[in-house]
């Protein structure tokens, strides 16, 4: 049972991690005269993997992307699926047994 906590923790820690690295990397290229304001599906994707309230918090944090009005829209909705589903998963566990 303790293992499916680990694995529920890490998963949710490294998906939240890989997209705050995926905006600031995208800010980079941004601020580097790259362009990469065609990656909103990248942005999508990791949200619904449970990066969500990353993506939120690291789009103020940066002051990135913050006049894109799906973004400012989506994200706050599949922040808090997201959060209800992670919810569900740590109340499973006890399914297992």
């Amino acid at each position: 049972m303790i293992l499916l906590y680990i694995l529920l923790t890490v998963y949710i820690f490294s998906v939240n991690f890989y997209s705050f690295r995926l905006v600031k990397t995208q800010r980079d290229e941004f601020e580097a005269g790259g362009g990469g304001d065609g990656q909103d599906g990248k942005l999508i994707l990791a949200a619904l993997l449970g990066g969500a309230a990353a993506i939120y918090a690291s789009m103020f944090a940066l002051r990135f992307r913050l006049g894109n009005l799906l973004l400012m829209i989506l994200m706050p909705v599949l922040a808090v699926l997201n959060i209800y589903c992670f919810y569900l998963g740590y109340r499973s566990v006890y399914l297992f047994l």
